[in-house]
């Protein structure tokens, strides 16, 4: 299977060395072409499924750089990607032919402890700003592995451990530094720009290079309860059933998933994986039915820094693997769609695949749908089904595997997606960007994009067109 691009609506062509010469004149980072030192290194994103040849990487070190290579691009008629945490399982970060504007080295980060907010620069990761936060017992809402970008991961809404308490990432955003297709440079609030301030929550990068994010912070840790208790595959249903009947009883300080997962030694499991961040005394008592659920084979819960929490599933996403997702929101868990999930999973191909089950509610859903550019916030699940593996030859039968088990589940399933987790659009079909943000919300974006962005310079991601 071959990763497409999305269409492109300019016509790329060879960059000229007088053209390049005359970027590098202004430009204080590195600029990779093919052959250069670094430049295979620099090409390569999370997700192998992804192979690409930029005709130039513009490795950007300030908003000077961001500024010079997205003039660049636009003036020499190429196409444009963007890249922060390159982590994306659509691999938008890297386009063949074009420019891409990489972030990576923009690590910048500024902790307020007595506002409680952090601003942090467009290459910074979950991790990295983990590090710094909690040196002040601060957090955000960011993600579950921590070598996420922080500018993907907010624009496209941003689930985490922390969203049930305290909200998504895109509902903690005080202010994004952006920079537009026409070559401003705008300080986006509530109450400056405040039309492309709503569209970055939950727009993705279709509106300009977020160059630098501006967070609410929040009392969290450093000491959690966290951690995984698995199960016998056996035991699948029983306990996905036991999540859906206990969900509404869960404290909004525990952010909560259920899983069916292979261990590193080969076994098939279930999983319960609780992270508690409010005071441990009272975690310890929230923890305690799911512990008396069944009979665990582990019990993995325990005190941990947030920071480990926040890395649990690290090792379970490696870099340098190929890796396929399909996901959807649920309305609910009907007893017929767990027993599609615990079939489905039995006959997965790799024992790298899974599915995991986010638990919402709590604060997600008290923020209004039209306040943010992320609408969906009353269904009380969302599934994401993963594989990864190695071999190309092992293309079709992982696929296969996640795309049936995609369909099996439709019927119990809503048409929204997050947006975050859908793949390469020559694979989900335009209609499914759509469905990531239902009618009225995408016709606004449109409006919005046609405003910011009329030409398309920004569509190396699941784009929204211009109305």
């Amino acid at each position: 299977m071959t990763v497409t691009e999305p269409p492109r609506t300019m016509t790329n062509r060879v960059i000229d060395d007088v053209a390049i010469e005359s970027l590098r004149a202004e430009f204080r980072g590195a600029l990779l072409r093919p052959g250069d030192d670094g430049y295979d290194a620099a090409r390569q994103v999370w997700n192998a499924m992804v192979d690409r040849r930029p005709a130039l990487i513009a490795r950007c070190t300030g908003v000077a750089d961001v500024l010079a290579a997205v003039a660049f691009a636009r003036d020499q008629d190429l196409l444009l990607a963007v890249r922060g945490g390159g982590h994306n399982v659509a691999g938008n970060a890297v386009c063949d032919d074009g420019v891409v504007v990489d972030l990576s080295l923009m690590k910048g980060i500024r902790v307020d402890p007595v506002a409680r907010t952090a601003w942090a620069e467009g290459g910074v990761t979950w991790g990295e700003l983990d590090h710094e936060t909690q040196t002040f017992g601060l957090a955000t809402t960011g993600g579950t592995v921590s070598m996420t970008g922080i500018a993907g991961l907010t624009l496209g809404g941003g689930f985490g451990w922390l969203m049930r308490k305290h909200g998504l990432a895109c509902d903690n955003l005080l202010a994004a530094e952006v920079v537009t297709a026409d070559g401003r440079f705008l300080r986006c609030t509530a109450t400056e720009h405040p039309d492309l301030f709503w569209a970055l929550r939950g727009g993705g990068g279709n509106f300009g290079v977020v160059t630098g994010l501006e967070y609410q912070l929040h009392p969290v840790g450093p000491i959690v309860l966290a951690g995984p208790l698995f199960h016998p595959l056996d035991a699948a249903g029983e306990l996905l059933r036991f999540f859906r009947d206990s969900a509404p009883t869960l404290p909004e300080a525990m952010g909560c998933m259920a899983a069916l997962l292979t261990s590193p030694d080969g076994n098939p499991l279930s999983a319960l994986v609780p992270v508690y961040t409010g005071p441990l005394d009272e975690g310890e008592a929230a923890v305690q039915p799911l512990r008396q659920f069944g009979s665990p084979v582990a019990d993995l819960v325990g005190p941990m820094p947030y920071r480990a929490a926040q890395m649990l599933f690290d090792a379970a996403f490696p870099a340098g693997q190929r890796n396929y997702w399909k996901s959807s929101f649920l309305p609910g868990l009907a007893d017929v769609a767990i027993d599609v999930l615990a079939d489905h999973f039995r006959r997965a191909p790799s024992p790298h695949a899974g599915i995991a089950i986010e638990l919402f509610g709590g604060a997600v859903s008290r923020v209004a749908p039209e306040e943010t550019a992320f609408a969906f916030r009353d269904s009380p699940f969302n599934v994401i089904i993963f594989t990864a593996w190695d071999e190309p030859a092992e293309d079709l039968a992982n696929i296969s595997w996640a795309r049936e088990l995609w369909s099996a589940l439709q019927p119990f399933a809503t048409d929204a997606v997050y947006v975050n987790y859908l793949g390469d659009v020559g694979d989900e079909g335009r209609a499914r960007v759509r469905a990531a943000y239902g009618d009225a919300t995408y016709e606004r974006l449109a409006a919005l994009k046609r405003a910011y962005d009329p030409e398309n310079l920004f569509r190396m991601n699941q784009n929204i067109a211009p109305a």
